[in-house]
């Protein structure tokens, strides 16, 4: 059964920390250090929850000063799942497509200021991206593929503003369609997450 928004209604609720600036990835064909290899990264210590890593993150006053991001990863069946506090790697083009060759990289971002971005890649080569806020303006090689899954999501279309926000959960939901991995409160609140820094600039 199709997830929609409603089902991903749980998380700007109960991790708030997060979500109002964060950026989610799940890669599938390389494994977490496969993916930080590519991105260069360097292996810090895990933090166990998303509680934990979010005070790892804050915390690193030296991260700010040296420009570079920390990141949690875990693995999910074949797909390896990153996740960024406050950070924007994922969605980055020139960083991601070369990080997805011979993978798929799906990712979805959001900050502080209500941007956010969903980017799915497939061996190097975008399939689509947009707006959270602005789903009818689309680009990549497959940009109308997925209008109508979309659309049953909770993704809003219309020219008039829709009277609550639901692009958020929307990205979680739309991102599960694509890969078929769920994203769980369990999952957020009990994992103990590899973490690695990485060059953002």
């Amino acid at each position: 059964m199709m997830k929609t928004a409603q089902d991903y209604a749980w998380f700007e609720k109960d991790f708030p920390d997060i979500a109002e600036a964060y950026c989610f990835t799940l890669v599938h064909g390389l494994s977490p250090a496969e993916v930080m290899s590519r991105l260069e990264g360097h292996p810090e210590a895990p933090a166990r929850g998303i509680p934990a890593f979010i005070d790892a993150a804050i915390t690193r006053s030296d991260l700010v000063e040296t420009h570079r991001q920390l990141v949690a990863m875990t693995t999910l069946g074949a797909w390896t799942l990153l996740i960024e506090h406050n950070g924007y790697l994922g969605v980055t083009e020139n960083r991601a497509l070369p990080a997805s060759a011979g993978a798929t990289w799906v990712s979805h971002f959001v900050n502080v200021n209500g941007v956010g971005t969903f980017f799915w890649a497939e061996d190097q080569e975008l399939q689509l991206c947009f707006d959270l806020i602005f789903p009818e303006d689309r680009w990549g090689n497959a940009p109308d593929e997925l209008v109508e899954v979309m659309g049953r999501i909770g993704f809003h279309f219309d020219e008039e503003a829709a009277e609550t926000d639901l692009s958020t959960p929307a990205a979680f939901a739309l991102a599960e369609y694509v890969t078929g991995v769920a994203i769980t409160p369990t999952l957020l609140q009990e994992t103990t997450f590899n973490c690695s820094t990485v060059q953002v600039r």
